[in-house]
């Protein structure tokens, strides 16, 4: 008697997504190595920030907001690379770490930046459940990892000054932080990903399916 086999049905895409928690090597040495590379660039930028600040075009000091974005750069690239919670909080603040030890104006209160500008990447990746990391993503991981650090600020350094000056500051900030750390990490990772380092990672795979013939 002839028989029908049972047609082959193939898993829903969702089913083979791994656990968002399930970290593999590869991922924890990404987050180390880009977590070092951003601190040794985080202390290059603190040194440069110490002539730049001095300009007349940020003669009025809610502008300097504007300087901040290169340093929440971290979360971003770590968030948008591994892709996993944690990762963005992680890589800005080991980044953050290493920017300490090597020396720069701001010491130990650099740890309390790195943890607050990581958590505000963190936060927005969490909100859209680690499933978008276009450049609406990126730019508003940006936007609040620059917030969060503003508001530490007001607290730590600018409690003196008038409300004018604060939200003046937290605005330039969070522009800086969407636009240079948000859409700039966002282009950085697709520039990496066109070179084949990230082919283990999301945005390599989706590199490869949009240049595919």
């Amino acid at each position: 008697m002839a028989t029908v086999s049972a047609p082959q049905t193939t898993p829903p895409s969702s089913d083979k997504r791994p656990r968002l928690t399930a970290y593999r090597t590869i991922d924890l040495v990404t987050i180390a190595t880009l977590g070092v590379a951003c601190g040794v660039v985080f202390w290059g930028w603190s040194q440069a920030w110490n002539g730049i600040s001095t300009l007349a075009l940020f003669a009025a000091p809610p502008l300097l907001g504007l300087l901040a974005g290169p340093w929440l750069v971290g979360g971003i690239l770590g968030g948008l690379i591994v892709r996993r919670p944690g990762a963005a909080l992680a890589t800005e603040f080991i980044a953050a770490f290493v920017e300490m030890l090597i020396g720069n104006q701001w010491g130990a209160s650099t740890m309390v930046s790195g943890l607050l500008q990581g958590l505000g990447a963190e936060i927005v990746l969490a909100i859209l459940l680690y499933r978008r990391f276009g450049p609406v993503a990126a730019g508003l991981s940006g936007a609040l990892a620059a917030a969060l650090e503003i508001f530490y600020e007001w607290h730590a350094y600018y409690g003196y000054w008038t409300w004018n000056y604060k939200l003046a500051y937290l605005g330039c900030t969070m522009l800086s932080g969407l636009v240079i750390a948000g859409i700039g990490g966002w282009l950085i990772v697709r520039a990496m990903a066109a070179t084949g380092v990230l082919d283990a990672f999301g945005p390599g795979r989706e590199h490869h399916d949009r240049t595919a013939v």
